[in-house]
């Protein structure tokens, strides 16, 4: 049994004005729910409903968008590099689109969490 693997990242969320706001992210991956997705879960005081925001989509998404522009088939989620240290998401719903600013450096160590799990121990291996 893996357990699974929660990380937090502090994002900036990215709007109109002049000001940006920084966004504590909850990072989940359970691979007993589901091994091939991520969870980011947003605060309520950042949902335009005021209760916590979880998003759930393919980890892959999130890898490749570290080095290239990604998107799910939807378009509801996009992740792309933003120069050598960031990563952006937009994330669009009915009641609205956000877009955040990560540094990549949090995400790129909960993504090797998420694949050291999925590898046995080597007591285990050897047996």
């Amino acid at each position: 049994m893996h357990p699974a693997i929660e990380d937090h990242a502090r994002a900036c969320l990215v709007t109109d004005g002049p000001q940006r706001h920084a966004v504590p992210v909850t990072l989940r991956y359970d691979p007993q729910e589901d091994p091939l997705a991520v969870h980011l879960v947003f605060p309520p005081d950042v949902s335009p409903d005021g209760v916590e925001n979880e998003w759930v989509f393919d980890r892959a998404l999130l890898e490749g968008g570290m080095s290239r522009p990604t998107e799910t088939e939807s378009g509801d989620v996009r992740v792309w590099p933003c120069g050598r240290v960031q990563a952006v998401m937009e994330l669009r719903s009915p009641q609205g689109m956000a877009v955040i600013q990560f540094d990549r450096t949090p995400l790129l160590r909960f993504l090797r969490r998420t694949h050291a799990v999925e590898e046995p121990p080597l007591a285990e291996a050897d047996h």
